[in-house]
């Protein structure tokens, strides 16, 4: 049987993460789906090669600011559509690209940061309203879907290293875990937690500062959620953690065809 691998990454600035190996890697781990975050460049910033790798059919969404958000996304495969939220103050922020394929939507999210103090709850917490409502939508039509990205936010304590000490900082805020909770018991699946439901210490993005990462001291924030109907189609979900390059590293989803 045929498998697709769609693969995730905040790579914290598309030219950053190219000038540390990032087309070798990508010639090397060969992903199906390759869906990126915070990409915070225009197309025409990188060259023919970096914009679009041999083999590969590249999309596009940057935020209207430049250097600033963003998504994008390598596939092998070329798309039947793309679409965006179709909600301004989201699309302007390049917040999210839904990629549709044959067996699959692939919704690219980076959803944004609440901030301190909570400055951009309201806003975080409007987008994964919206999030939610797309994907019940495509569903309910009968499409399969896989959400992927930098969802910021640590949705239980075993998600992060030191959960008591992070209670009211951003990522960890009640109101956002309250959204992810509502969006999983709507019908979708946490698919890495499906598969390793009580093991700590599995993270995806961790501070640069205090040598963080050589510690393992981090947070799971980034995920492939899938619609529970979908999940007997999903093989394997999985952190590279041992892949650098950003603050994140990328996670990969295997799914059958």
């Amino acid at each position: 049987m045929a498998k697709t691998s769609v693969v995730s990454w905040n790579v914290n600035g598309v030219r950053s993460v190219l000038k540390k190996g990032f087309l070798d890697w990508v010639d090397q781990a060969q992903p199906d789906v390759l869906c990126l975050q915070e990409s915070r460049a225009m197309p025409t910033d990188l060259k023919d090669e970096e914009r679009e790798p041999a083999g590969y059919t590249s999309i596009w969404t940057p935020a209207e600011k430049k250097g600033y958000a963003g998504v994008a996304c390598y596939t092998k495969t070329e798309p039947l559509s793309v679409n965006t939220l179709g909600i301004e103050e989201f699309d302007a922020e390049g917040r999210m690209q839904a990629i549709e394929f044959k067996n699959f939507t692939v919704i690219n999210c980076y959803y944004p940061n609440s901030q301190a103090e909570g400055k951009r709850i309201d806003y975080k917490v409007r987008f994964c309203d919206a999030i939610l409502k797309y994907c019940n939508k495509l569903v309910k039509k009968g499409t399969n879907i896989i959400l992927c990205g930098d969802y910021n936010i640590a949705h239980t304590a075993i998600d992060l290293a030191r959960p008591k000490a992070n209670e009211k900082n951003p990522g960890y805020l009640p109101e956002e875990r309250d959204a992810m909770t509502k969006f999983l018991g709507a019908g979708y699946v946490d698919t890495f937690r499906h598969f390793h439901p009580d093991e700590p210490d599995h993270y995806t993005w961790w501070s640069y500062r205090a040598g963080a990462r050589a510690k393992n001291v981090g947070w799971r924030i980034d995920y492939h959620c899938v619609n529970e109907s979908f999940m007997d189609r999903v093989e394997s979900s999985i952190i590279n953690n041992d892949v650098m390059g950003s603050d994140h590293c990328p996670l990969t989803i295997t799914v059958k065809d």
